[in-house]
């Protein structure tokens, strides 16, 4: 068996998949209707989004009665601060809760959260 990518549902996966092009720098692969994929150059797992007519956006972080994230993604950056702010350049948002200083919650424009942290 071989691990070949985590799947995250969004209203759109085409677009999803744009903005983690864009946040990674990866390749987009697979794209048809429905269905969009990004794999990192170097090969490796990679990510896959596939549309959900009836997405609900997840909450973080969790409360009683809202949707639950099922997963996040971490992502080992060099610098926080350059890191963060190309993120939002991609349209990322940085989550209003803070667990960690040395970590960084952001939102994808589906709501999936994702941490950006430095790995000491």
């Amino acid at each position: 068996m071989k691990l070949i990518a985590t799947v995250l549902d969004a209203p759109d996966a085409q677009a999803l998949a744009r903005f983690y092009r864009d946040l990674l720098g990866w390749p987009l692969g697979d794209d048809t209707p429905g269905w969009a994929t990004v794999r990192p150059p170097g090969g490796g797992a990679g990510l896959s989004f596939q549309t959900e007519s009836r997405y609900r956006r997840p909450t973080w972080p969790t409360a009683d009665g809202d949707q639950q994230m099922m997963a996040h993604l971490d992502i080992e950056v060099d610098d926080l601060e350059t890191a963060g702010a190309h993120a939002v350049a991609t349209g990322a948002t940085l989550a209003d809760f803070q667990p960690q200083d040395d970590v960084r919650v952001y939102l994808d424009p589906a709501g999936h959260p994702f941490c950006l942290f430095i790995n000491p």
